[in-house]
Order: C-alpha cells, then structure tokens, then sequence
C-alpha cells in the first residue's frame, strides 16, 4: 500500500533545516501509528514537489531514515516504511488535565515567581531587540565552536564524552580555569577549589543551599537580579533587602548578624554600578568583623572595552571569606549553561556533594568542547571582537540617547553590555515595553529587578548585545518618541 503524498505538511513552527524538518514529519507518522511497517512512502520528486523543497532535501532525508531504520530502500521500487521500525504505543495516548487533584492543596510548595523578565522566543525578529543577555550570530565563532565539537567527540576523548564523572569534572577544563581565567581575575585556586556549574545561577542556587538556613539571614542588593531573589526566597532563610546606591552596596547599611551577602561590586545588576576599591576593602573588613561570607557575582568582567575592571573582590580577600561565581554562558552564548563556582575547599566539598544529588555534573562533551575552545584560544578572540562591537554599539547608543534627551541612570565605568534607564516619573515602562512591541522594539521594564510588592515603574534597561550599530539610532528614537512624545 502507498502513503497518499497529500498526507505530509511540514510543521512551519517547527525548527532545524529542511532536511531535518522532513525527517521529523516521517519519524512522528510512524512513531504515531499513521504509516505503517511496508507501506510505501511517496518518490522523492512527488514529496519534493508536494512541499515545495528540492529533491536532493528529500532524498538526504530518505537517507537518514534509512539509516536509522525508520525507512527500507528496495533499489528502484522506492522507499518503503521499515519492519524493524519503531512500534507506535500500544495504549492511546490521554489528555488528563488536572484530573480530580486539588492542586491548590497538594503542591506543598510554590516556586513561580512574582514579576519576572519577558524574553520572547522570537526576539531576533524583532528590529530594534534591545534585550539583555542573548547571542548575536553575527559575532559568534561557529567555525571554530564547531570543529571544536567534534574534535571532543573524537576517540581521544571517548571517555570525556561518555564517562560517569560522578561528582567531578573535566580536569581540562578546571586546569584552564586554574591557569588562565581565574589569574586574569588575580584569583589563585587549586582543582579542590573549584566546582563547574550549570551556569551562574546554579552557582548562586548551590551557595544558597549549602551557606544558608531557616535561621540564617542573607543580604541581596535592590535592585538585583530578580532569579537570585527567587532562590532566597525559596531557601526560606531570613533576607535582609539593601538598596544600592552610585557605587553599589553600601556596607555600612548592613543589618546586624548577616549571614551572606550576595553582590555584584564589579557590574551591579542591573544599575552597572561599579563598587569603588576603597568600599570593596571595607565590605571584607566589615565580614571579616563581623563574620560573615561573600558570594561575589563577576558576570561581565570580559566586556571591559572602556578601561580594565576592578580587582575582583576575591582577589582581595585574605582570609577566605569570598565565594567567587564566573559564568561562560554570557560572553560564548546563554544556551550553553556553564559557569564555575570558586572558594575553600570545605565550602566547594559541600556544594559538589549537593551538585552530584541533583544533576551530577554538567554534561562531559561541553566541558571538554568548552575546554577546547578556551585552550586553543578561541574564546580570547571572541572576546576581543564582542568587545570591539560593544564598544563601538555603546557609543551609538550613548550619542543617540544624548539626542533624544533620554535619562541613562546607571551606565557602568568598564563597558558591559546594556545601560539603566529611567523614564520620567508616572511613566510605566511595563505599559511602554507592550506598545513598543507593536513597533519591532524591544525593552526590559525595571519593575522585576525591585524587591517591593510596589516597585518602582519608571524603570527600564536596554542592551546592546544583539542589536547591530546601525540600528540602535532609529531605535532610540522609538523608545524617546514613545516615552517623550
């Protein structure tokens, strides 16, 4: 029996090439039920014709089945649906809804947050996407990322690919943070000290977790990076709120027995406040005082185009007080996941012990294919060009704000990758960001970054990571014509 070509539509939200896309189409119809073992698929020339791709698309496609024994190719007859194909499930699949359970009583606890930052999926359509945190394709070093891929998908390194670290982790790619990332830094630490994490936020989920009790009070700054709020909130500590102010957290607006703080003295999120030297040595006299730990946030310090960044606070710190949190997912891309968490050997003892509880470790081929990419000084020379384009995109952005009269609140002394805004008072920038939308451009109102259940709306941050120069000038114009009139 043959399979009607009138039968297949590619899915046009579904993702991947073409070839990848009619793959998926046939698999689903078998893995389904809806074609069957020796059914006989449409020729190659009906399928391309029928969706509108070229032929060589299809019969790639065809092969791969064929391949994985989705398909049979029986010479010039055709490609027919495989015997040793996959078998649809045997029970009909249900939708259950929330069924009878009163989930309002049976979830024991909540873990969605309040406001929280909307990224749309869809943000590199938009033209003017002045959001914080997302890969510009047209920086990235593909070529190279790739061969490195495959280079850690070679047999020399089979058993960084497949093994079992357990709770460990690639000692290349703790080797190169040891010798090269962590001295640029002015950090010294040895593999016992170092922990690699599924980004900077599991880092800071890991020091919240081991550092912090019901008894326990931690310190964040307002604003700040609304995810980490979230995770105290829900470690269910006492938190103490402290407002920043032109050079961050102040220290002597500490409340009394702290426990942790959490900051980020080089690029404060999201004001770019940077925190002076002479306040930093003061925060590491104050803990050292008053006997508290510091979990240092360093997010950013790469993108340093308009002079060096600060001593790190770890590198200033003498007695062991400082958790340092370092992350490659904002200058390789936010997809990879993979940060690093540095600090005494019991601390990270602990933290790698909870680690290996609930995910073990972050997958051995990034490690190692990170670990390439870094070695063979990749990764130096795409953070000289990130940081050429940001600079050049900051001093677009700088002249086009000063044209429209628009008020840059914090702007950061080093570079980054986005400036804090504030519109004028009564300006809701939740409401602004929505109409902006409609016309290609998008914003990240302020109001998630505060800790009031009434936060200040004026608000709003703009990045220039994924916008192209050219384009910041028409879209500052947007925002101040939105904003101003």
């Amino acid at each position: 029996m043959s399979i009607s070509v009138e039968t297949f539509f590619l899915d046009q939200t579904s993702e991947g090439t073409l070839q990848s896309r009619i793959q998926q189409m046939v698999a689903q119809g078998i893995l389904n039920g809806r074609f069957r073992p020796g059914e006989r698929l449409p020729s190659s020339r009906k399928m391309a014709q029928h969706l509108g791709v070229s032929r060589i698309t299809v019969t790639l496609a065809y092969t791969e089945l064929v391949a994985d024994d989705y398909l049979t190719s029986r010479g010039r007859s055709g490609y027919y649906v495989s015997e040793n194909a996959p078998e649809p499930p045997a029970f009909p699949a249900q939708r259950f809804g929330t069924g009878t359970v009163d989930w309002s009583r049976a979830i024991g606890r909540q873990f969605t947050p309040g406001l929280s930052i909307d990224k749309p999926a869809d943000w590199a359509t938009y033209r003017y996407p002045f959001i914080y945190g997302q890969a510009d394709k047209t920086l990235f070093d593909s070529a190279n990322w790739r061969l490195c891929a495959l280079q850690a998908l070679g047999m020399r390194d089979f058993s960084a690919l497949t093994a079992d670290y357990f709770d460990g982790d690639d000692p290349k790619l703790v080797e190169f943070i040891a010798r090269q990332t962590l001295p640029r830094r002015g950090i010294l630490a040895s593999p016992d000290e170092i922990l690699v994490t599924m980004g900077a936020q599991n880092a800071l989920w890991l020091s919240a977790q081991v550092l912090l009790n019901i008894r326990r009070r931690a310190v964040i700054e307002d604003p700040c990076y609304p995810a980490l709020r979230t995770i105290l909130t829900q470690s269910r500590n006492q938190l103490s709120i402290v407002p920043v102010d032109r050079d961050g957290l102040p220290p002597d607006a500490l409340p009394d027995s702290t426990d942790v703080v959490f900051t980020t003295p080089s690029h404060q999120c999201p004001t770019a406040a940077t925190m002076p030297l002479a306040r930093r040595k003061e925060l590491l006299e104050k803990a050292e005082e008053e006997d508290f730990v510091i979990v240092e946030d360093d997010y950013e310090f790469e993108m340093s185009f308009l002079k060096s960044p600060s001593p790190s606070l770890k590198s200033l710190d003498r007695n062991g007080r400082v958790i340092y949190v370092g992350s490659f997912s904002k200058s390789l891309f936010p997809g990879l996941r993979l940060g690093y968490l540095i600090g005494p050997a019991p601390f990270i003892r602990e933290a790698r012990a909870l680690r290996a509880t609930v995910l073990r470790h972050p997958p051995g081929h990034i490690q190692r294919t990170v670990a390439y990419y870094l070695s063979l000084g990749h990764y130096d020379a795409l953070v000289r060009r990130m940081s050429r384009a940001y600079h050049e995109r900051r001093k677009v952005l700088d002249a086009a704000v000063k044209t429209h009269k628009l008020n840059i609140a914090g702007e950061g002394t080093y570079g980054g990758s986005s400036v804090w805004m504030r519109a004028p008072q009564g300006v809701d920038t939740g409401h602004l960001a929505a109409r902006l939308r409609r016309d290609g451009v998008l914003i990240e109102p302020g109001a998630p970054f505060f800790a009031a259940e009434d936060p200040p709306r004026e608000f709003f941050r703009l990045a220039y990571s994924s916008i192209d120069a050219s384009r910041i000038p028409d879209g500052i114009a947007l925002i101040a014509r939105a904003i101003l009139g």
